[in-house]
């Protein structure tokens, strides 16, 4: 036996020897865990598929259970006896496409009854299987905003109960945080006040991609505030003020007007009367 076949048959062996790991099929689902979904729109979850250099993939299930519960049922959604075959077990809203190096799991109009931890399972031509899980929630809107005070800290903290990947702005009286109000933290939920004293309308703005949710907090009102209502009452008071004078001095000139014109009438008749 000449040293090339003796190494082909040591590479045979070492091949056979290999564990699992090194010659099986690998599945590994794409999209980020948890994944969640907006009521209506589609789920769409992509596995890549990777077998060994002598494995071939004989079969691809996809299935779901709930993601709590002390004995969850597995709910079979499709399964594809290999690369390009038509899927079985199959629902009218659910879609599955096995490829040469993955899959595709659709499902149309997803409620709240899609959610739950998906399974893909690839099996290989010699029966060996190896699975991928997911887990996939419902996209929650956000909830029952509230803001809360520290005055230790002179910080006010916003809160939210349970809506996803919610996002977190500040405004005070309507108009966003400055420098000079506070300081907002990384993640948005929490204003540290730099103005002394705290006064005015502090707002806490929680939006996600299903919508938004508000609360306000109502200190003092500002220094400010009182200092433009009492400069519009003074404004208002000369107003009035100069707008009596004027009224007084034109009926004055109007009275010595018409006292004017009588006594030059009153001189023009007795002289006309002296000549006669």
């Amino acid at each position: 036996m000449d040293l090339q076949s003796v190494l082909c048959w040591r590479a045979a062996l070492l091949l056979l020897l290999m564990p699992c790991g090194c010659r099986c099929v690998s599945v590994h689902i794409l999209n980020e865990e948890p994944l969640h979904v907006i009521p209506g729109s589609g789920l769409v979850l992509k596995a890549s598929i990777q077998p060994g250099p002598l494995e071939k993939v004989s079969l691809v299930t996809w299935e779901r259970e709930a993601e709590t519960g002390a004995a969850p049922t597995t709910e079979t959604l499709a399964t594809c006896p290999g690369v390009g075959s038509k899927c079985s077990d199959t629902k009218p809203n659910v879609r599955v496409d096995v490829e040469q190096q993955g899959t595709t799991l659709q499902i149309n109009g997803y409620s709240r009854a899609d959610s739950g931890v998906y399974a893909v399972t690839v099996t290989d031509h010699r029966g060996a299987k190896t699975t991928a899980h997911c887990i996939v929630r419902e996209y929650e809107p956000v909830h029952h905003v509230s803001v809360s005070v520290n005055v230790t800290h002179s910080s006010l903290v916003c809160g939210e109960a349970w809506g996803t990947d919610p996002h977190f702005s500040w405004l005070h009286e309507r108009v966003a945080i400055s420098t000079t109000v506070g300081k907002v933290s990384g993640d948005g939920s929490m204003l540290s006040v730099t103005m002394s004293p705290i006064c005015g309308h502090f707002t806490c703005m929680v939006s996600n991609k299903m919508g938004y949710s508000s609360a306000t907090y109502t200190a003092a009102p500002c220094e400010t505030e009182g200092r433009g209502m009492t400069a519009a009452v003074v404004c208002l008071v000369l107003l009035l003020l100069l707008g009596g004078a004027l009224a007084l001095l034109l009926w004055r000139y109007g009275n010595a007007h018409t006292a004017t014109g009588t006594d030059t009438n009153l001189i023009s008749g007795s002289g006309h009367k002296a000549k006669h």
